[in-house]
């Protein structure tokens, strides 16, 4: 958790997803209007709105203590989404979820999410939450006892399916009713994927990573991370729209892994392997090579020409180098992630150096930064919460 006090965003860039949310009795009026971020980087509330909204939450419970506070994990694929905040035009998160929640329990509700992602970024892991009551379809008035977590998750994907199938509730419990998504968040990781390799992206993969025709330097990638990590100000690595109070964050993590690209399916010589050692489990295949335009290939994939040279099994696809980038803080500026991603890139592809980064850090200023990564790549992957310390209130 950082020790940094977080601080209010609101954006005014029309091209990002704007916060449209609705009047609700959830809610106090005195919450100002708050953007959703693109990229799926936000920067948090004041902790004094924190504490408004939590008692504005927990009065509107405490006039009607039949509502039941669910805390809802979901994953979605972000390319046909607007973002996840709700808008008045356009398909978002929020407003697909709340469609299917009303479905289920024939009345409106309102859901609000710990990570407002925007257009194409997708998510492992967000979390919302929701106050349910539960009446009866049979007779109206009658208020029945809440439902139990698992009957909601099964229902709401049912309705969920029906609508493209591009989001899925994974998990639900039971929270106080005072228990917000968004400000109880202690942590947020973000994962982004790169394919390097100068083959055209397969149809697999296409809006699910950054394609980067040229080969990555992954050391010298994981050197500018050590210049990145900790506590600075980050005023290079966020929009020129960004109108957090300060630029100051603490990065509790940034590293860059190279992992199996996905789809992976094994090999001949891999099945092999597996079914001698009887145990049926792969590793990274311990055969791959690397051939000089940067791809994972192996020794059946190759076959001899004529002439003694190797060439591609007819129909193989060669393999990209997939990596991944992996952020963790309480909060984000805006388009804080997505720019260092760019600048990483620019690292492993040797138009930057590590004395580069060190410029653009202390240069405190978001023109000295590279391109920022496209949303494409950005996934949200968790957001901790300390659930051991709230259920025992």
């Amino acid at each position: 958790m950082t020790d940094e006090k977080p601080t209010a965003l609101i954006s005014d860039n029309s091209k990002h997803s704007l916060d449209q949310r609705s009047g609700s009795p959830q809610r106090p009026q005195k919450i100002p209007r708050i953007s959703t971020v693109e990229g799926g980087e936000e920067d948090e509330d004041g902790e004094v709105e924190e504490r408004e909204t939590i008692v504005g939450d927990e009065d509107m419970n405490q006039k009607n203590p039949r509502l039941q506070r669910y805390l809802v994990a979901i994953e979605y694929i972000g390319t046909r989404f607007a973002g996840a905040q709700k808008q008045p035009n356009g398909r978002t998160v929020v407003g697909v979820l709340e469609e299917a929640f009303h479905k289920f329990i024939g009345q409106p509700v309102s859901i609000f999410c710990s990570s407002r992602t925007d257009a194409g970024v997708h998510a492992l892991s967000n979390v919302c939450h929701v106050d349910v009551e539960r009446i009866s379809k049979r007779r109206p008035g009658e208020v029945l006892p809440p439902h139990e977590p698992d009957v909601v998750r099964r229902a709401v994907n049912h309705f969920l399916q029906k609508n493209d199938g591009d989001l899925m509730v994974t998990d639900v419990r039971c929270v106080p009713p005072d228990f917000h998504a968004r400000y109880k968040a202690q942590e947020r990781t973000y994962f982004y994927r790169l394919l390097s390799g100068s083959e055209p992206l397969s149809i697999f993969e296409k809006d699910r990573a950054w394609h980067v025709p040229e080969e990555l330097d992954i050391l010298a990638m994981q050197r500018a991370c050590r210049v990145l990590v900790g506590h600075h100000d980050f005023s290079s690595f966020r929009a020129a729209s960004c109108q957090a109070k300060s630029p100051i964050r603490t990065l509790e993590e940034i590293s860059v892994t190279e992992v199996v690209s996905t789809p992976y399916f094994p090999s001949l010589r891999e099945r092999e392997e597996s079914i001698s050692m009887g145990d049926g489990l792969l590793a990274f295949p311990s055969e791959a090579k690397t051939d000089p335009h940067g791809y994972s290939i192996s020794d059946e994939d190759k076959v001899k020409s004529p002439n003694g040279e190797s060439n591609y099994e007819f129909g193989i696809r060669r393999r990209h180098h997939c990596y991944v980038v992996t952020t963790r803080a309480r909060s984000f500026l805006y388009h804080q992630v997505r720019l260092l991603v760019g600048v990483l890139k620019c690292v492993g592809t040797g138009e930057l150096t590590i004395s580069d980064v060190e410029r653009i850090l202390n240069a405190k200023s978001v023109t000295a930064a590279s391109p920022m990564a496209p949303a494409c790549g950005l996934y949200l992957g968790r957001v901790k919460y300390d659930l051991s310390s709230d259920m025992s209130k």
